[in-house]
């Protein structure tokens, strides 16, 4: 089983930054995608950014030239980077992995999530 651990929310002030940090754990694995979903109160959970093993990132319109993933393959960590942040940007933010087992095969999971606050 892979299993992902996300850190380093909390509170912060509307035009500040803050870093998200995700790693797996498991055996005998090889993550092809991780991403960054966010969910409000209310709202649907939806894609905030991911990024390949090779290192092509997709962004949310909402987020771009803001935020920033980025991936160490060798360490199985994505961080996301949270700069000018906005009290819209106010949710649950959750880390997704996909990738393949030895002998299991394909995996698809997430981590348990990360309150980010923005106060205005």
């Amino acid at each position: 089983q892979v299993q992902l651990v996300e850190s380093g929310g909390g509170l912060v002030q509307a035009g500040g930054s803050l870093r998200l940090s995700c790693v797996a754990s498991g055996h005998s694995f090889r993550i092809n995608t991780m991403g960054w979903y966010r969910q409000a109160p209310g709202k649907q959970r939806e894609l905030v950014a991911d990024i390949t093993r090779d290192s092509r990132t997709n962004y949310a319109f909402s987020v771009k030239g803001r935020f920033t993933i980025s991936r160490d393959n060798a360490k199985n960590t994505v961080w996301l980077q949270m700069n000018a942040v906005k009290p819209e940007d106010t949710a649950v933010y959750y880390c997704h992995a996909d990738g393949t087992r030895a002998i299991v095969g394909p995996f698809n999971t997430w981590g348990q999530g990360a309150q980010v606050t923005v106060s205005s």
